[in-house]
């Protein structure tokens, strides 16, 4: 029975929104009265990130919430890693810390570990009727072709293989041995579960509320390019 999802948050300079998705996952209701355990990494920021989670902490001590400061900037990947790490609910999801996920459809990544026992959810935003905020032509371009690579080489067919909303079985991904630190994570632990025997994967359609650069929006073209060397190490070498 699951009684405990714990939420992976990690978080560079983003004092400005912090609050509002903690807040927004502190009013989530979860089927089944399932607990919530935050466990939010703080990447060396260097704005208010750190002033703004604990203000928020003071404010709000009845809320599972566990704080992690990295003493240098190591990355995304390096933040999930260490939160991941501390994770003790029975699965995990990861959030990023900007707006652009939605916390109420964790009942939606919930939905095929109820119905069958899943072991790993990915959200994608490229199927389903939910809302998309309409952005970057080339970005979503290159999501569907980083996915379709990805599907060549680990036999799966994702739909949203860069998919910040991706909940897994806790046991599974604390005993996967990840090693990228920045935002070769998504490609990375895709080709490592694949290879992993009768793991059940399944993917939801979610929204997605995106944001520009002007807003806090951090990938570029050059984190493309890392994912394709990712895609090929870990899926081919790995």
């Amino acid at each position: 029975m699951l009684k405990k999802l714990s939420i992976v948050i990690p978080a560079y300079n983003e004092g400005p929104t912090v609050h509002l998705i903690l807040n927004k996952i502190k009013a989530v209701n979860l089927l089944q009265s399932i607990e919530k355990e935050v466990i939010i990494v703080n990447d060396c920021s260097k704005d208010n990130t750190e002033e703004a989670i604990l203000n928020y902490l003071k404010q709000h001590p009845d809320f599972n919430i566990q704080y992690i400061k990295h003493d240098v900037n190591k990355g995304k990947g390096a933040a999930l890693h260490t939160g991941i790490l501390k994770a003790t609910g029975e699965y995990l999801i990861i959030q990023d810390a900007d707006l652009e996920y939605d916390p109420e459809e964790y009942n939606l990544m919930l939905m095929p570990v109820f119905k069958d026992n899943a072991d790993v959810v990915y959200g994608s935003r490229f199927m389903g009727g939910n809302p998309h905020r309409i952005l970057f032509f080339w970005h979503s371009i290159g999501n569907k072709v980083l996915t379709s690579l990805s599907n060549m080489l680990t036999n799966l067919n994702l739909t949203d293989m860069e998919t910040c909303y991706k909940l897994f079985r806790t046991s599974i991904i604390q005993n996967i041995k990840l090693q990228e630190k920045r935002f070769g994570f998504e490609p990375e632990v895709t080709a490592k579960i694949s290879k992993i025997p009768k793991i059940k994967i399944y993917e939801v359609g979610i929204s997605y509320y995106g944001r520009t650069f002007e807003e806090g929006k951090k990938i570029g073209w050059k984190d493309g390019v890392r994912a394709i060397y990712c895609i090929i190490k870990y899926g081919l070498f790995n």
